[in-house]
């Protein structure tokens, strides 16, 4: 487990970009915390470190958005709106499930169980002054990607 304290929002970013380094393989993160913690934000510096050269869209409304990146197939989703993990399934997410993928998931309490289980955990909370963030590593993957992570590096 790595841990920042009251982190910036450009130093959330370049987490995010620091981190894009080390998942171009794939995988799943889930992203966590209240509104406005900066899910979103993390996710579009990741995106767009990646390589992402079109706009990075929030998947608010339309729960999923899919992106190129090199070999990679990222798919962002904000499961926010759904009522019920059975309404996962109207998203067609095994359809999507072939090549290289790295799935970002923001609000993925909201479908435990049928979504694929995590290699990362992004914890983000409000702090006094401005994020707490919590990397917490589920699989062996997630661990080699926050292995020597620390914000000076960022």
């Amino acid at each position: 487990m790595v841990r920042f304290r009251g982190i910036d929002e450009p130093a959330l970013a370049a987490l995010a970009r620091a981190l894009a380094g080390r998942v171009r393989a794939g995988g799943v993160v889930y992203l966590i915390g209240p509104l406005g913690a900066g899910k979103t934000t993390f996710a579009r510096a990741l995106l767009h470190a990646l390589g992402v050269g079109t706009r990075v869209k929030s998947p608010t409304y339309t729960l999923i958005e899919s992106y190129a990146a090199g070999d990679l197939t990222a798919h962002h989703l904000d499961l926010y709106r759904i009522a019920a993990s059975e309404e996962i399934e109207w998203l067609g997410l095994r359809d999507l499930a072939s090549g290289a993928q790295l799935w970002l998931i923001e609000w993925p309490e909201r479908a435990y169980g049928v979504l694929p289980a995590p290699d990362l955990k992004v914890e983000l909370a409000h702090a006094t002054s401005g994020r707490d963030v919590t990397l917490s590593a589920v699989t062996p993957t997630g661990g080699s990607w926050v292995d020597n992570l620390d914000l000076l590096s960022v």
